[in-house]
């Protein structure tokens, strides 16, 4: 789920098909067998080919698309798809208010989702950090994730996703050194994207334009733990007691797709091949509300361009407060479609072969 080290980004059962690619095949079929007239089709049988192209597209999409849109991976936050996928190296900097003190923190993350069924995912996320005070530095392991996810609803025409998730952060996975020395912690969430793409003509403007979140409550199962701070007093690095709240962590991203720019897309209909092999100008605004504390937000305009095994994204940290930071920092990120890369391996979903 990556919201647990503030880490993104695909749908159902992530062979390298798509709805269009299916359907084509199957009225392929349908030509060289004899041609039906709709008229005597019995509404029995109407329903079942509904039914089965309805299964078709719930089984053959890949990579966040959904329609004419694909979703891409998002950075400062999780973004609403499940698949077979390895983000990895997930790097980021910024000097933002510690225990004590400002710090610069420079990590290196990395998460792996499986698909369980052609909805649902499971996944371990992690990282690397080191954190430096100025006078003093420190590193080691963040907190380790495991983490499920579900898709709940997806609609082709209107290009929309929703899923849900919950993740559980390994107490005390994580180094004292720079405040991951946290307790047991539940992370429940809700993703959600929206494309314009079904905009009607006379705001066709708004179609290469989407919207997606996510929503995340951390919830510590203990009030407090041990980290390493600065001491006000003696201005050392030294053990201090840090006090566990829950946090509300929220965000969402705009998005622009050049796909809507191309011959390759057309009003109204599904696309004959999958919206792959573009770049996407996004903006993603995150925000982390620790319970009885400020907010801390930033803005985090960047570019990603999705090709057919893999995407790759990279964005500057704008805080728009104290909180959420010191001075402009940078995040990037390489996404590893595994069902493309490996098909022999993860193309099928573990409950699915």
């Amino acid at each position: 789920m990556r919201s647990l080290g503030l880490v993104r980004h695909e749908v159902l059962m992530f062979a390298h098909n798509r709805w269009t690619r299916a359907s084509r095949q199957w009225a392929e079929r349908k030509t060289d067998r004899v041609r039906v007239n709709d008229a005597r089709i019995s509404g029995s049988v109407r329903w079942l080919l509904a039914a089965t192209m309805i299964a078709i597209s719930n089984a053959a999409q890949a990579h966040g698309i959904v329609g004419n849109r694909v979703f891409p991976g998002t950075l400062a936050f999780d973004d609403p798809a499940v698949m077979d996928e390895l983000v990895f190296p997930a790097m980021s900097s910024l000097k933002h208010p510690g225990e004590g003190a400002d710090v610069t923190d420079n990590r290196i993350g990395w998460s792996f989702t499986r698909l369980l069924t052609s909805t649902v995912s499971i996944g371990v996320e992690g990282g690397w950090i080191r954190r430096n005070w100025g006078a003093a530095q420190r590193s080691g392991f963040d907190t380790t994730a495991l983490t499920v996810k579900d898709l709940v609803y997806q609609n082709d025409l209107h290009e929309v996703m929703i899923s849900t998730g919950l993740a559980w952060g390994i107490g005390h996975s994580g180094a004292q050194g720079f405040g991951a020395n946290k307790p047991d912690t539940l992370l429940p969430t809700i993703f959600f994207g929206k494309g314009f793409g079904d905009a009607p003509n006379g705001l066709s403007w708004l179609r290469p334009f989407a919207i997606t979140g996510a929503i995340t409550l951390e919830h510590p199962m203990t009030g407090s733990s041990i980290n390493y701070g600065i001491d006000e007093q003696t201005g050392q690095l030294s053990p201090m007691l840090t006090r566990n709240v829950d946090t509300l962590h929220w965000g969402f991203s705009l998005q622009y797709s050049m796909f809507y720019l191309t011959s390759r897309y057309t009003p109204g209909k599904l696309p004959k091949y999958e919206p792959l092999h573009q770049f996407i100008p996004l903006v993603e605004f995150a925000f982390d509300s620790p319970r009885g504390e400020k907010t801390a937000a930033t803005m985090n305009p960047g570019l990603a361009y999705v090709g057919s095994a893999w995407q790759v994204a990279a964005e500057a940290i704008i805080p728009l407060n104290s909180e959420g930071g010191r001075t402009i920092g940078v995040r990037a990120h390489l996404f590893l479609f595994l069902d493309d890369l490996m098909p022999a391996l993860f193309g099928k979903p573990l409950l699915g072969r």
